[in-house]
């Protein structure tokens, strides 16, 4: 029989990447849909309403899920299994007819954005080898940069870009000496098109001192002036790398003052802005914990056996499997 889960705001119902063999119905409250855009990669948000369900296409298709569902509010959702759900599809034909609907709309989404990315394709040959180059630089891959532009100048040295792409090319160049591949400042492209290494440098050195004057005040006990640092970091969003480790550092800083609500839903907007976050066992773990002292035990178990379900061999997972033991005991 299906059977009625609750869940509080922040909470994550399911990951991007876990196996689908169950399906939702809200019943009550907000549930987001958080998965990304296959054209720019950003963030698509989904809500759902009471009424509706979610996790079906995955189930159905029997693969992993293609993105986070995240209550919104306090919630609670019924949940089927996949042979459950289909005995119930088959008795009723406005859920048949709902799902069909809500697959079409997809398909419409998935199309369009396809079309786009056909469309970029089509551009001009020396358009999209610029393009290219340009993504490469403001990604700091710096060798495949400095290889595009020169090819640029090579084949197009009279092209409408040809001297921006000596600009870039320069950049490339530089950088790549000063920093290497994949490293250093992140590098914006102004209006004009040109590249301000040094101005970005010197904000990227001020984020760098900011996170570790904080990281100096948690180490102090200063919780709360570590976490006001941190939140500055994130707001200034001048480097992605030190953005990421900052909002880690603010779900941590509210974890140490206590604030456990407040620690899951900073942990939970950061799993869904960085799903590949080098510290994402440790969240997790943090996250559980967070759970264990709100009194939420069937939330920790499910935050650790995720964990330790992503494999490795590391202190995190030593660490879960012991706080795991601790609450099966």
């Amino acid at each position: 029989m299906p059977k009625p889960a609750q869940y509080r705001t922040g909470s994550l119902i399911y990951f991007q990447g876990d196996p689908a063999d169950k399906i939702y119905i809200l019943q009550t409250g907000k549930v987001s849909l958080v998965y990304q855009d296959i054209e720019t990669g950003a963030d698509i948000r989904d809500s759902v309403q009471p009424g509706e369900f979610f996790g079906v296409k995955s189930s159905l298709g029997r693969y992993t899920r293609e993105e986070n569902a995240v209550a919104l509010s306090d919630t609670t959702v019924m949940i089927f299994t996949v042979a459950e759900f289909e005995a119930v599809a088959m008795a009723n034909s406005r859920i048949i007819m709902k799902m069909l609907k809500v697959f079409s709309n997809q398909m419409r989404r998935v199309h369009k954005q396809v079309s786009k990315v056909m469309a970029k394709e089509e551009q001009p040959p020396a358009d999209g080898l610029y393009n290219v180059g340009e993504f490469y630089l403001k990604n700091k891959r710096f060798t495949h940069a400095k290889h595009v532009f020169s090819r640029y100048l090579t084949f197009y040295p009279s092209g409408k870009n040809a001297l921006q792409a000596t600009k870039n090319l320069e950049i490339a160049e530089n950088a790549l000496s000063r920093y290497g591949d994949g490293k250093g400042p992140g590098v914006s492209i102004s209006q004009a098109g040109s590249l301000s290494p040094s101005a970005s440098q010197g904000a990227s050195d001020r984020t760098t001192k900011s996170f570790y004057d904080a990281v100096s005040m948690v180490s102090q006990g200063k919780y709360q002036e570590a976490f006001l640092s941190f939140k500055q970091i994130v707001d200034a969003n001048v480097d992605q790398e030190w953005t990421a480790k900052a909002s880690f550092e603010i779900g941590r800083c509210m974890f140490l003052l206590e604030k456990f609500e407040e620690s899951l839903k900073y942990y939970t907007n950061m799993l869904t802005q960085f799903p590949k976050h080098p510290d994402l066992k440790e969240a997790m773990f943090i996250m559980g914990q967070c759970n264990e002292k709100i009194g939420r035990k069937d939330q920790a178990v499910a935050f650790y056996k995720k964990i330790i379900s992503m494999g490795g061999d590391d202190v995190t997972i030593d660490k879960v499997k012991r706080a795991l033991t601790a609450l099966e005991e």
